[in-house]
């Protein structure tokens, strides 16, 4: 046996072309945003699970800020990982009609609720876009990120198109509506214990309402009664606020 001969450097550098070939496979195909976005799930989903849930480790935000660094430590711009990443995207529509099964299996409950929901959405719809804007008002924000901010409770593709119908960035929307959410699902059920709130349905309102489909994840892990409200919530909203929002910015001096 040649005493140079080192298997376990032999091995190292077997490992380490195979993950160059997989790499440059990968960047070359729409399989490396897909890939990524799924292998940085599985890992923030794993450390949360870990971590008996807690609610500062959401998957969510433990994802992006994987692929952010991914991305910047590799050099791969967003158009290349958004090619495959568009796979996981086109998936949100399916998930969000999906919601209806669980919201069906409430549907008696929900009809005692009716009244207090659509009041509740109403003035929800109202008080998260004026409180936002009248914040970044008052902190000297620009009007376009006044606009943009105007949404950010929206589920994300409702919230960038009123954006860009009101005047708002649809970009800078997105990012808002994201980070609104993971904040919703990081401290709204502890706000609710605060509050000595128990009641499941109203729970899932407020976080649907609030935070949109991230929060909806989060009260469904509460309970099925807090997600299918959560759902709901969002669902309503959206049409809500399409309709509302541009009258609203109007009526306050924001747009034309």
């Amino acid at each position: 046996m040649d005493p140079q001969f080192n298997p376990w450097e032999k091995q190292k550098n077997m490992n380490g072309n195979e993950f160059s070939s997989i790499w440059v496979y990968l960047s070359a195909t729409p399989l490396l945003g897909l890939t990524l976005t799924l292998a940085a799930y599985i890992t923030a989903f794993t450390l949360y699970r870990w971590s008996g849930h807690n609610p500062l480790l959401n998957p969510v935000a433990i994802s992006v800020a994987l692929l952010i660094c991914l991305l910047l430590g590799t050099g791969t711009r967003y158009d290349d990982y958004f090619a495959g990443a568009q796979f996981v995207h086109f998936l949100l529509g399916p998930a969000t009609v999906a919601l209806a099964v669980p919201l069906y299996l409430q549907l008696g409950r929900l009809r005692a609720l009716l009244l207090p929901i659509v009041v509740s959405l109403l003035i929800g719809t109202c008080v998260a876009a004026v409180s936002a804007v009248g914040i970044a008002r008052l902190l000297g924000a620009s009007p376009a990120t006044l606009l943009s901010l105007a949404p950010k409770s929206v589920t994300a593709p409702v919230a960038m198109g009123i954006a860009e119908r009101i005047g708002g960035l649809p970009s800078l929307t997105a990012v808002l509506v994201v980070t609104t959410g993971i904040v919703g699902a990081v401290v709204g059920f502890k706000i609710f214990a605060l509050l000595g709130i128990t009641d499941d349905s109203v729970k899932g309102v407020a976080i649907g309402l609030t935070s949109h489909g991230i929060g909806t994840a989060r009260a469904f892990q509460v309970s099925p009664e807090a997600g299918a409200f959560s759902g709901l919530a969002m669902a309503l909203s959206a049409i809500v606020s399409a309709l509302l929002l541009p009258w609203l910015m109007a009526l306050l001096g924001f747009t034309r």
